[in-house]
């Protein structure tokens, strides 16, 4: 019954994809698949084995970006781990397209059962793009996107126990094959499709509650009052491209999953979404963030108690779990609502943003601008 639910569900979002449906999203959707052409064009040449001896940073990186892939956002954030270590790279990257080896093996000699991986960054959502560029044909994307719908469609296969990369990633790429034959797409079509899975699916009470909260806490709040953080979106992008350099985390480390950032927006499928999920470098604990929106201090702290119980019980087996709330500020309600919870912190981020006026030609300036 899965099976034929997530085919139909597919099939429906590839139909409001054609109709150029009145949903932007939809018109996007349609704008990355039909991109497929120009980014194969521009990028199986990169990519060609015989031309990896001049690939270079800039070349590589400029892949990673979603405005040159067209079809891929937030694989850049590991970009200067990836390229700093070029001859590293290359050596990597002539192991991932060399087609005479077993493509398991291939993966498993980049992202071994057991020790580091060969070229820091370089997740299997990285592999499995350069894979599909390369292959098109041949090879589908695995990464958080592709998964979670898969999860939500109810149609993620069983994984062995304890089985490698390469392992995992040949069973889902012939689940990829299977569903893409099924519906008569490509597999760059089918990894398009993923974007528009959960927005597509019915929501369940329990979320349109969440929204509900949220609605009421924006009314009594006043969402003009916040005016702080319609840059408050940006909040979250900042601190997973800057988190090496915060220094109050340096103590934790983003959740990963080989090689690829699954702590933001993490989705517990169960209470919601937790906004970053860490864990210590030590293994020891784990690390619940929530960015305080335009919410009240309850629906806050209510949310990290929440989202900390399930990570308790779900994923650190009844071990150590902290919250960490970020603010912009700290409001008495806030402090009393944190009052005696030895196990939540909050710290607070400041915006600087100025304008400088540009001096006369009097006073030295220049006689015009150019971008």
């Amino acid at each position: 019954m899965a099976r034929e639910r997530a085919i139909q569900t597919l099939r429906d979002i590839l139909a409001k994809v054609d109709h150029q449906s009145s949903d932007e999203m939809y018109r996007v959707a349609a704008e990355i698949r039909d991109a497929k052409a120009s980014v194969l064009e521009e990028y199986r040449s990169v990519f060609a084995i015989d031309n990896l001896d001049h690939l270079n940073a800039e070349d590589f990186r400029s892949f990673l970006l979603f405005r040159n892939n067209k079809h891929w956002d937030s694989m850049h954030r590991q970009g200067g781990w990836m390229t700093s270590d070029m001859q590293k790279l290359r050596e990597a990257l002539r192991i991932l397209l060399d087609e005479r080896s077993d493509i398991r093996k291939r993966l498993n000699r980049l992202r071994p059962p057991a020790g580091d991986p060969m070229v820091r960054g370089l997740g299997r959502a990285v592999i499995t793009a350069i894979l599909q560029v390369a292959y098109p044909d041949k090879y589908g994307v695995w990464n958080n996107t592709a998964e979670s719908a898969l999860k939500l469609l109810g149609i993620w296969p069983d994984m062995p126990r304890g089985a490698s990369f390469g392992d995992r990633y040949v069973v889902l790429n012939r689940v990829l094959h299977e569903y893409a034959e099924e519906i008569g797409i490509d597999l760059w079509t089918l990894d398009m499709l993923w974007w528009r899975v959960e927005p597509h699916m019915p929501r369940g009470r329990e979320a349109d509650e969440v929204d509900d909260a949220a609605e009421t806490d924006e009314a009594t709040m006043g969402l003009s009052a916040s005016g702080v953080f319609g840059l408050e979106k940006y909040l979250q992008e900042f601190l997973l491209d800057n988190w090496q350099s915060v220094e109050l985390l340096q103590d934790w480390v983003l959740l990963e999953e080989d090689g690829e950032i699954i702590g933001s927006h993490y989705n517990t499928r169960e209470i919601g979404e937790i906004d970053l999920l860490a864990k210590r470098r030590d293994g020891g604990a784990w690390l619940v963030i929530e960015l305080k929106k335009d919410q009240t201090s309850d629906t806050t702290v209510g949310q990290v108690l929440r989202y900390m119980g399930w990570v308790r019980r779900n994923l650190a087996n009844g071990g150590d779990v902290r919250g960490l709330v970020v603010s912009h500020d700290i409001d008495r309600r806030l402090q009393y609502a944190l009052d005696g919870q030895s196990k939540i912190e909050c710290m607070t981020y400041e915006v600087n943003f100025q304008l400088n006026a540009v001096p006369t030609l009097e006073q030295g300036g220049v006689t015009r601008c150019s971008s």
